[in-house]
C-alpha cells in the first residue's frame, strides 16, 4: 500500500487529495505520479475507473507556476463528458493551489469559450475538433504548454482524431512533457509514440488490477425476444438504488428508454445524438439521484464518472472485453461493492468466453428469473420500508389513525393491505423492441481453430462437441434462436458510434 504522502507532494496538493477523500494511490498513481514528476514521457495503459485522471492530474498540477497566467498544460479527451469531467476533477485537484482549469467542447457556445480563454486558464481539457477550432480562430495559444495529455488515446483514435491530434502537438512546443493514457495498445498508438515522444516508459496496469474484484459479475442466456422482461424482473429484484443498462446501439437505448418508462420505471437515455444540453441534463438527473436507470451506449458512457451506481446491466453482450471492463467498472467504486450482470443470446457465448479469458474471471450463470420471484423482491423492498419507518419513529403523528383503524379492523387484514398499497407489482404491460442481431464471430484463418482458440468446440463443461457433419447440420438448422428475424440491411445510423 503507497499513501500520497509518501509520494513526495506539495502541502497543497495533499490538502486538495484529502480532502477529496483519498487515501491510497491506486496502481497507476502510485507507477505513474512519481515517474511524472521527473518530466519522463510516458505511457500508462490503464482502463476507466482505475484513478487515472489524478494519475496524470496531480503531476500536471504540481508542474503549474501559478503566478504566470498562461495556458501551461493541455489534455485531449475523446468526448465532451469526459472533457468536462476531467476539469471538474483537475479543478479539485488544484483547488488549494489555485490553478484553474478550463474544459473546451464542441456543443457548447464558441463565443462563451472565447470569453473564457482570455480569463486565461493554466490548463485546457478539451475535444481534438474544437481544440483544433480554437487554434484556426487563434483564439487559443499553445506556445506555453510544457505538459501534454492524451487521454484514452485508442477511443480517440477510434473516433477518427488521429489527424487533429497530431496537429495540436506540432502547435506544442517540441521541448515538452508528454504523457499518453490509453486502454489497449494498437500499432497507431506506438507510432504515435515513437513521432511525438521521447525516451517512453510504458506503466501498465495487470489484467487482475483492471477488474474490480468487489463486483459480483454473473450472466444470463436469455432469447432476444425475453431480454426486456427478464431485465425488468431483475430490476424488481434487485430494487437498484442508480443502474446502468448498456445498449448497443442508439436505437436500442431510445426503445429500451421508453420501454422502462412504459412500465413504471425512472430511466433516462444518453447517446451520441443527443444535444448537449440534454446530456447534460441527463447526467446531471441521474447524478442527484432523480432517475433510478440511466440507458447508454458504450461511446456516450466512455469515461463517465458517476459514484453511487449499484448495478450494471449489459442488455446487449459488450463488443469487447475492453468495452466489458469500461462497463462494469461504472460500479464497485471507492471501496463498494457492485453488482454486473451480462445478457447472452444462445449465439453469443464465443464472446462470453473471450470476457472470461481476457479478464481472468470466471462469471456465474445465474438462471432466467420468474415472474414470482419478482413479485417476492418488490414484496422485500416493501417490507423493508415498511420497518424502517418503524425504527425512524416518523410514523407517531398516524398513531391515533391506526388505532382508530384498528376498532373496525383486525390487524392482519389492515397490515395486508397497508403492503399491497406500498408494493410495486410486477409490470406485464406489452412492449415490443426491434431485434438486434447476436454479435458476429469472425472467421478463423485455420479451418480447425477459430479467433477464440479451440474452447469454441466445447460446451460450457468442456466436453467435446464435434458429431457427425450432417448431424450437425441437423442441429444448427433446428437449433436457430427463433426470436431474432435479421433485417435485410442494418442502417448505418443505428451502429454504436
Amino acid at each position: 500500500m503507497t499513501t500520497f504522502n509518501e509520494l513526495g507532494l506539495s502541502k497543497e496538493l495533499l490538502k486538495s487529495i484529502n480532502n477529496m477523500g483519498f487515501e491510497e494511490a491506486t496502481p497507476i498513481q502510485r507507477d505513474t505520479i512519481p515517474t511524472a514528476l521527473k518530466g519522463i514521457d510516458l505511457i500508462g495503459q490503464a482502463q476507466t475507473g482505475t484513478g487515472k485522471t489524478a494519475a496524470f492530474g496531480i503531476p500536471l498540477i504540481e508542474k503549474i507556476n501559478v503566478a504566470d497566467r498562461k495556458i501551461q498544460g493541455i489534455v485531449l479527451a475523446p468526448t465532451r463528458e469526459l472533457a468536462v469531467q476531467v476539469g471538474e476533477e483537475l479543478n479539485k485537484i488544484g483547488q488549494f493551489k489555485g490553478i484553474r482549469t478550463l474544459p473546451i467542447y464542441g456543443g457548447q457556445s464558441i463565443v462563451r469559450q472565447i470569453k473564457a480563454l482570455k480569463n486565461n486558464p493554466h490548463i485546457i481539457v478539451g475535444t481534438p475538433g474544437r481544440v483544433i477550432d480554437h487554434i484556426n480562430r487563434k483564439t487559443l495559444k499553445l506556445e506555453d504548454v510544457h505538459t501534454v495529455v492524451l487521454d484514452e488515446a485508442d477511443e480517440m483514435l477510434n473516433m477518427g482524431f488521429i489527424e487533429d491530434i497530431e496537429t495540436i502537438l506540432e502547435n506544442v512546443p517540441t521541448e515538452r512533457h508528454t504523457m499518453l493514457f490509453s486502454a489497449t495498445m494498437p500499432k497507431q498508438i506506438q507510432k504515435l509514440a515513437e513521432r511525438f515522444m521521447k525516451d517512453v516508459l510504458i506503466i501498465k496496469v495487470k489484467a487482475s488490477e483492471m477488474t474490480v474484484r468487489s463486483i459480483e459479475q454473473e450472466y444470463v442466456e436469455v432469447k432476444e425476444k425475453q431480454k426486456f422482461d427478464v431485465l425488468t424482473r431483475l430490476l424488481d429484484i434487485h430494487s437498484p438504488e442508480l443502474a446502468i443498462v448498456f445498449g448497443r446501439t442508439k436505437r436500442r437505448v431510445d426503445e429500451l428508454t421508453e420501454a422502462l418508462n412504459k412500465r413504471g420505471y425512472s430511466a433516462e437515455g444518453i447517446h451520441g445524438d443527443l444535444p448537449q444540453s440534454k446530456r447534460d441534463m441527463v447526467l446531471r438527473a441521474f447524478k442527484n439521484n432523480t432517475i433510478e436507470v440511466l440507458v447508454a451506449t458504450d461511446v456516450a458512457a466512455r469515461g463517465l464518472d458517476i459514484s453511487g451506481v449499484s448495478h450494471v446491466y449489459n442488455f446487449d453482450i459488450p463488443q469487447d472485453p475492453e468495452s466489458y471492463v469500461h462497463r462494469i467498472g461504472r460500479t464497485g467504486r471507492a471501496g463498494k461493492t457492485g453488482y454486473a450482470i451480462t445478457f447472452i443470446t444462445p449465439r453469443e457465448f464465443d464472446h462470453l468466453y473471450t470476457i472470461e479469458r481476457i479478464t481472468k474471471r470466471k462469471l456465474v450463470r445465474r438462471p432466467v428469473p420468474s415472474l414470482a420471484e419478482a413479485a417476492e423482491g418488490q414484496q422485500r423492498i416493501a417490507i423493508e420500508k415498511l420497518m424502517s419507518m418503524i425504527d425512524s419513529e416518523q410514523s407517531q403523528q398516524y398513531k391515533q389513525l391506526a388505532i382508530e383503524l384498528l376498532e373496525d379492523n383486525d390487524s392482519v387484514t389492515l397490515l395486508s393491505a397497508a403492503l399491497k398499497l406500498i408494493t410495486k407489482e410486477p409490470d406485464t404491460t406489452p412492449v415490443e423492441l426491434t431485434g438486434e442481431p447476436p454479435l458476429a464471430v469472425k472467421k478463423a484463418k485455420n479451418r480447425n481453430e477459430n479467433r477464440f482458440g479451440d474452447r469454441r468446440r466445447h460446451g460450457r463443461d468442456g466436453r467435446d462437441k464435434r458429431r457427425n457433419p450432417r448431424n450437425d447440420r441437423m442441429k444448427r438448422s433446428s437449433g436457430r434462436d427463433k426470436s431474432y428475424r435479421a433485417p435485410k440491411r442494418v442502417r448505418e445510423e443505428n451502429r454504436a458510434y
